[in-house]
This record gives structure tokens, sequence and C-alpha cells, in this order.
């Protein structure tokens, strides 16, 4: 009988906010940081595309179990919309398929915002990773199809034109899962009759990570020239984000060391002290600031649903 395959790499944990440059991929950016750190696993929170720049959390180690509550965290954008062809791609990458030489003034703008705030329906550009049959919208639209993709509620909480020119406009979003700017690129352009698609995007925040905590991608690969390999990966790991800032929204609950090892064999724990959240489905559990695991409080007991090491 073959011994079970021991994992390459090393098992550290935690986060890396990385400032994603242009040009560079976010499946691109997870292989560089996994390699960089030799950690065992890697995963991303949110894809930002090439042509894109700015905040994108790489999850290393058991970090990646808190990976869906990152994604669906608010985000921030800061993007410019150029008027007066759409693409098919919705930004610079794609062809012209439309165009016109009228140009919306100020005014225009800022009257048609109103509509794109709040609870609203945008259908999802062609370039996208949406499904369709089992295949990726831009697969499908790199073969030539156009395709037919259903139209989803997303929530923009706010929206602000940041400054307009001639041929270009600047806006700052906050919005929930799913939204894409490209796709509100694209209708503002359809709305004020002059076309429009995203030539820069930017992104500035992923709760629950704030900008500062952002490492751009030049800082970590100057790291490499450090040859001693423990001080290069203890200098790598300095510039982490715990575990544990992921969870922050969620209610926490403070274990002791006897509770921590019972939770670690998969028992729940009763629940005591007047702080104690009394009925939460998602609660994040620590001892001695070490996350031990995500679970839910009912009847008075905290059961555990992800179990970190």
């Amino acid at each position: 009988m073959s011994k079970p395959r021991k994992p390459k790499g090393r098992p550290v944990s935690g986060w890396l906010i990385l400032d994603k440059p242009v040009d560079f991929g976010s499946t691109e950016a997870v292989s560089k940081i996994k390699w960089l750190f030799n950690a065992q696993k890697a995963g991303h929170a949110g894809t930002l595309d090439p042509l894109a720049s700015g905040m994108l959390p790489i999850a290393l180690g058991d970090a990646t179990k808190t990976v869906p509550y990152v994604m669906d965290g608010r985000k921030i954008y800061e993007f410019t919309v150029t008027w007066g062809e759409q693409r098919s791609t919705d930004d610079l990458e794609g062809d012209v398929i439309e165009s016109s030489d009228k140009r919306p003034a100020e005014q225009d703008i800022r009257d048609i915002l109103p509509n794109y705030t709040g609870v609203i329906s945008q259908i999802p550009p062609q370039f996208s990773a949406i499904k369709i049959a089992g295949e990726r919208a831009y697969d499908l639209a790199r073969g030539g199809e156009v395709v037919e993709i259903p139209s989803r509620e997303v929530e923009i909480f706010r929206l602000t034109l940041l400054g307009a020119e001639e041929n270009c406009a600047h806006f700052e979003v906050e919005c929930g899962k799913g939204t894409y700017v490209r796709a509100l690129a694209r209708d503002f352009g359809v709305d004020l009759g002059c076309f429009g698609h995203i030539s820069n995007l930017r992104r500035t925040f992923v709760a629950p990570f704030a900008e500062e905590k952002m490492v751009p991608l030049a800082e970590l690969v100057a790291l490499e020239a450090i040859e001693d390999r423990d001080e290069r990966l203890a200098a790598l790991d300095a510039l982490m984000v715990d575990t544990v800032e992921a969870l922050s929204d969620l209610p926490h609950l403070p274990l002791s060391e006897d509770q921590a090892y019972r939770i670690r064999m998969g028992n729940p724990v009763i629940v005591r002290g007047r702080d104690a959240p009394l009925e939460a489905p998602e609660v994040y559990a620590t001892s001695k600031g070490r996350l031990v695991a995500i679970g839910d409080i009912a009847q008075g007991e905290f059961r555990p649903k992800r179990v970190f090491g």
C-alpha cells in the first residue's frame, strides 16, 4: 500500500493583500505568490481583469477556508469611462463595435447616476466568467459566439462622479458581490447615447481589508534577492495579514484551551459568559488569539463547521 503524498511547500497560513499591476492575470498572480512563499496551497478572493490594477487578496494555506467570506464583501473601484466607443470586451482590450461623435455634458452624467444606485439589474459582459450551458462566456465570445446572458441583480451602495473631461469621466463605486464595472461603463454610454468603455480600472478595497494593507508586487519580487532562504521567507511572512482578519465582520467567540481542544476534535462546546452570542448562524472562535474554527451557535452550543490547525 503506497504512502499518502506529502504536500509540497510550507504549511504557511494567512492573507497577502496584493497590489496587482496591470497586464498581470489573477491566476498568474496566485501562482507567483504561492511560489514566492513556498506555500502548500493558495487562492484568491475575486478576480481582477489583466487590464485592472489594485487589491487582489490572496489566501495561503488554511486561510483558503475563509475565501468565501471575503468574496462576499463590499468592494470599491476607481474607474475611467472613455466616451465614443463601445467595445466587445467593454474595456480597451476589445474591438470597437459601436461609435459616436456625441459627448455627454457633466450634468447629463450626474443625472443618470441615481439610476445605478441601490439594487439594480445588470447584464454581465460577453467576456465574463459567467457560465452559459456549462461553458464560460469568455470562451464562447473568443470563439465568435454572441450569447444571451441573463440579467441579474447587483447592489451599488455608492456611485460618485470624481471628474469629467470632454472625452472621459472618472468615477468611484462601492458595490456588492457580482457587480461588473465594465457593464456599468457600457450601460452609462448607452443611456447617454454616446457609447463608452472602461479605459482605467483600479480596485482599492475588498472588505474587510483596507487599502494600506496592499503590498506591491515589485516589493515582493525584490525580496527574491535575499539569498538566505529562511531570512527571505521570514521577510515575506512579515507582510502577511492574519487569517482571522478576513472574519472581522462575524461575531467572535473566545475559547479556553480545553474548549479549543474539543473543537479541534470536531465536538461542540457549551457557550458561557454574558458577552457570548446567544444565537448566530456564523461565528469565528479563537483561543489565545489564534483562529480555531468557524461555526454556529444554537441552543447554547457552539458547533464547528470549519476547523483550523
